[in-house]
Order: C-alpha cells, then structure tokens, then sequence
C-alpha cells in the first residue's frame, strides 16, 4: 500500500454529512476508476486537451482498439470524456469539469481543508502593480478585448464603455501591471451585491495582455488585488471561470480560491451553452 503525507483535516464540524445523492455520484466515479487500464486512458486524454483518436490511445497504450472503446464509453458514461466523431475518426477529448471536479471530490470525501495560502510569493521583479489612473484606460480596453477574442476569459463579446466599467468596479481596487513601462494587465474588483449585508463580498477579474501570458503578470495582479481587499476588509472574493481556462483556475487556486463546483450550462457565448467553475476565498482576517 502506498504511503500517502497525512491531509490536514477539517475540525471545525461546521459541515453536514455528505448527502447520499452526493456519495452515490461519488462512488460511481471511484468505481468507473477502479480499472488501472481506464485510469491510464484517462490521463492519457486528459493531457491532450485538443483530442485524441481512438487509434492513436490504442498504440499509446499498447493495447487493441476494441478494448480502448470500451473503456472510452464507460469514462463517457460517467461524464469524464466527450466523444465525437470526425469523419471516420472517433475522437476523445477530456470534458474540462473533470480537472476540478475530482479534486473537489476528494476534498469532499476526506473532509480535507488544505492550508490556504495567501497569494503568490514567486512574483517577478519585472513586474510591477500600481493603482489604475486616468491615463491607464485605453490599455484596459485593448487588454480586455484580448480576453474577449480568446472565448475562454468572458461571456462578454463586447468592451464594455469606460463610463460603465467605472461605475462597476471598486474605486480602490483597481490596479494595472505593468512590464518596462507598459501596462500588460489589469485586475478589478466588483460588488456582488448593493445589499449591505453583502459588502465584503466581491468578484474579481484578472486580465492579462496577449503575447504577456506566461511572465508572471496574472501573479503579481492576483497578489495585489487579495492583499489590497484583505486589508480593506473584504471578506469574501468570488469569479466564474471557464473551465477551459485551466491556467486562470491555477492562478486563482494559488492565491487561496477554493473550487466550490461547476454550473453547468450556466450562460451562452455564440450561441452555445458553456459551463463555468465556480470559486471563492475567504479572506483570514475576517
């Protein structure tokens, strides 16, 4: 039996017992995960986010194509891959869910609360974060449209005007990047709510410039934006992020958000029903 460093358990008892709906989907997922094959299947898909054929899992994993389709078709069964044919090819891809949702899951179970960091600490000297300022607003719109073009970042299709954008966001915690003088990111917070009993709830938006992606600027925006509302009394950050966007769900991870689970079919962008990962951080000072 393999030794595993023992999780840091939840002792506050603050959570239910697990539903039985809940256990019962659970224990199909454990179960359609007990074949050793299947697990090798599924991690071979799952690192090939664009797809991959039928054929070609077979030679990778040096067994026929007969067997490879049927355990393809139990994965699908419980929602782990997609499957769709393209010309005579079947071809599997990972259903995106699944990245965080079988972490969440084992959370579940195990009733794990792992020690939440604060926020990023590798933060590169290159980049430096100030707060957005008049001269700043043409870069947030060229920004925001990169994200708007990837169809991964926002339902948006539009920038919304700078009149808008200001009448949305928190006049304090507002904040660009910037990389040798030039702005290559923002970060902004918006209310949930008007209500007062929500006032320290927020929800948070972090863009990075196209061609910026990569250099650390979504980490130094995120380590100022939760620090800035930590202080300031903010109790609680929520976002919505596609669950294709697995980089923006790692960035938010490091800085303390908690997946708490997946809408499904939550908004259509184009015309086609998208599901979003839902995650939220509570601040430790409150």
């Amino acid at each position: 039996m393999t030794e595993l460093d023992m999780p840091a358990v939840r002792t506050d008892h603050r959570v239910d017992t697990l539903p039985l709906a809940d256990a019962t989907t659970y224990a199909s997922w454990f179960a359609c995960l007990a074949d050793p094959t299947r697990v090798r299947l599924l991690h071979h898909v799952a690192t090939r986010p664009t797809g991959i054929t039928i054929g070609e899992l077979a030679e990778a994993l040096g067994i026929g194509q007969p067997t490879v389709s049927h355990h393809v078709r139990k994965l699908a069964e419980v929602g782990f891959v997609k499957v769709h044919k393209d010309r005579t090819s079947t071809i599997v891809v990972v259903n995106p869910a699944c990245c965080t949702g079988l972490p969440h899951v084992a959370d579940a179970v195990m009733g794990v609360l792992p020690p939440l960091p604060c926020c990023p600490t590798d933060v590169p000297d290159d980049v430096t974060v100030r707060p957005l300022s008049d001269n700043d607003w043409d870069d947030v719109h060229h920004i925001y449209e990169d994200g708007i073009a990837t169809r991964n970042a926002t339902f948006e299709t539009e920038v919304p005007t700078r009149e808008d954008l200001a009448a949305r966001w928190l006049p304090d915690h507002r904040w660009v990047a910037e990389i040798d003088g030039h702005v290559v990111g923002w970060a902004a917070l918006t209310p949930v709510s008007t209500r007062d009993c929500y006032r320290g709830v927020a929800e948070t938006s972090v863009y990075v410039a196209d061609g910026m992606r990569g250099r650390g600027v979504g980490k130094a925006l995120i380590r100022t934006q939760v620090i800035a509302a930590d202080e300031a009394g903010l109790w609680t950050l929520q976002t919505s992020i596609f669950p294709e966007n697995r980089a923006s769900i790692a960035l938010h991870h490091s800085a303390g958000f908690r997946t708490l689970g997946v809408r499904e079919r939550i908004a259509q962008l184009d015309g086609v029903w998208r599901d979003t990962v839902f995650l939220e951080r509570r601040s430790p000072v409150c």
